[in-house]
């Protein structure tokens, strides 16, 4: 199996229940760890950091991305990153069924995106199923929150810090809390 495979195969939604795929997901995670082991255990200079999440990517990403490590994935190969984007320290991307982050967004300390849910019925929970995670343009994501998989957020909205995003959130919208409801429209 190969990269762009199995990002076509994530974006039905079906479980990743195959020998092919546990294999190669394997495989993805041991280089993700490989880079982000190098990212994580020395300084180095902004250019370096987006040096390596170029390689952790796949992709040459924008050189206005700002990345404070340490920065966490189990995969790498399936986060794509907009223009003036920041992400703060300790933050941690499984990012199997997709994490796309819109221009502008700034992202708080260890937040975490969670593209995988595991089969609910006890003969099913071996199994783990994808869906993506976008984020509009301009959504601030405070530090603690979690985003689970299949959220879309639209452009700038504000996750409020330690909040558990299981729905959308519409644009211009406040939410927070365990899990987020929201709390106002931005402007009213």
């Amino acid at each position: 199996m190969e990269i762009e495979e199995f990002k076509e195969y994530v974006k039905r939604g079906e479980a990743l229940s195959s020998e092919e795929i546990h294999q190669f997901m394997n495989r993805m995670s041991d280089e993700a760890r490989r880079i982000t082991f190098r990212l994580n255990t020395a300084y180095h200079t902004p250019d370096e950091v987006r040096g390596l999440l170029s390689e952790l990517f796949g992709y040459r990403v924008p050189e206005s991305l700002r990345v404070f490590p340490p920065f966490y994935t189990d995969f790498g190969r399936n986060i794509t990153v907009g223009r003036d984007v920041f992400i703060n320290a300790c933050c941690h991307f499984q990012d199997h069924g997709g994490v796309t982050i819109g221009d502008g967004c700034q992202i708080g300390h260890n937040v975490v995106f969670a593209t995988l849910n595991h089969g609910l019925s006890p003969e099913d929970r071996q199994n783990t199923y994808p869906a993506p995670i976008v984020l509009g343009r301009n959504v601030w994501v405070g530090s603690n929150a979690t985003i689970l998989q299949g959220v879309i957020i639209g452009d700038n909205a504000v996750i409020a810090a330690g909040a558990v995003v299981t729905k959308d959130v519409e644009p211009a919208t406040i939410v927070g809390g365990v899990p987020a409801k929201v709390i106002r429209r931005i402007g009213q």
